[in-house]
C-alpha cells in the first residue's frame, strides 16, 4: 500500500515509538472526518469510506470493501471515528514501515479486529484476508502458527498472539539495530576512503609542485 502524495494523510506524523497520533493531528483528524461526513451523523457509510480510501491510497475497491467489512463489525453499514482512526494509523503504519510496532504496541485491537466471528480465535485464513494491512508475509505466517499455536487447533487465541507481537518485535529491533550498525560501517569506510583519496590528492600535489620547482632551477 502507498498513500498518495499530496493527500491528506500525508501530511499527518505518526509517532514511531508508540504508533498514534499527536493531540494536534487527532484534531485535525477529526475536523477532517466531519468534513467526510456529509450526512452529519458522525460516522461514514460504505460510499464515503470508498471515495475517501480511494483518493488516499492505492488500494483497489475489493480491498477497500474488505477492510470496512472489518471495521464495520456490527453490521451497521457504516462506522464512526474510533474505527476510522483505527484505520488512519494503520495506513500511516504502513506507510513508514512500522508494521510490526504497531502490532506490538496495540495488540488487543488488532487482535479483536482479526478476530471476525468473535470467538477469541484468529485463523491463518484471517490473517490471509487482511495480509495487505499489516504486511505479514507468507513464510513468517506459516512459522507463526508452527511456533506460537501453543494449543495445536490452528488458532491462536490472543495469549498465543501476544506473544507472536513480542517475538515480531525482537525481530524488528535486532534488524533495526543491524541496519544501524551497517550504516555506521559504510560511513566509516566512506570517510577512511576519502581520508586516503584526500592524501593521495596531497600527495600528487607535492610532487608536482617538487617537479616543477626543480625544473625551474634547471
Amino acid at each position: 500500500m502507498k498513500l498518495k502524495q499530496g493527500s491528506f494523510l500525508w501530511y499527518l506524523y505518526l509517532d514511531k515509538l508508540y504508533c498514534l497520533l499527536s493531540v494536534r493531528n487527532v484534531k485535525v483528524l477529526v475536523e477532517y472526518f466531519h468534513l467526510l461526513d456529509v450526512h452529519h451523523n458522525n460516522t461514514l457509510n460504505d460510499v464515503l469510506f470508498y471515495h475517501f480510501l480511494h483518493h488516499v491510497t492505492n488500494w483497489k475497491r475489493r480491498q477497500i470493501m474488505i477492510v470496512f467489512n472489518m471495521l464495520d463489525w456490527n453490521a451497521m453499514g457504516e462506522i464512526g471515528f474510533d474505527q476510522f482512526y483505527m484505520l488512519v494509523c494503520i495506513l500511516l503504519a504502513q506507510q513508514n514501515h512500522l508494521e510490526e510496532q504497531f502490532i506490538f504496541r496495540h495488540s488487543r485491537p488488532v487482535f479483536e479486529l482479526l478476530d471476525l466471528e468473535g470467538e477469541l480465535r484468529i485463523g491463518a485464513d484471517n490473517f490471509h484476508m487482511y495480509n495487505f494491512l499489516f504486511n505479514i508475509k507468507k513464510q513468517e505466517l506459516k512459522e507463526l502458527y508452527h511456533d506460537f499455536d501453543v494449543t495445536g487447533d490452528r488458532r491462536l487465541n490472543y495469549k498465543e498472539f501476544k506473544l507472536f507481537t513480542i517475538f515480531t518485535m525482537d525481530k524488528y529491533q535486532e534488524r533495526q539495530k543491524a541496519e544501524k550498525e551497517n550504516e555506521k560501517k559504510r560511513k566509516k569506510e566512506k570517510k577512511a576512503l576519502l581520508k586516503k583519496k584526500t592524501h593521495q590528492v596531497n600527495v600528487s600535489s607535492k610532487q608536482s609542485s617538487f617537479t616543477n620547482r626543480s625544473e625551474s632551477r634547471i
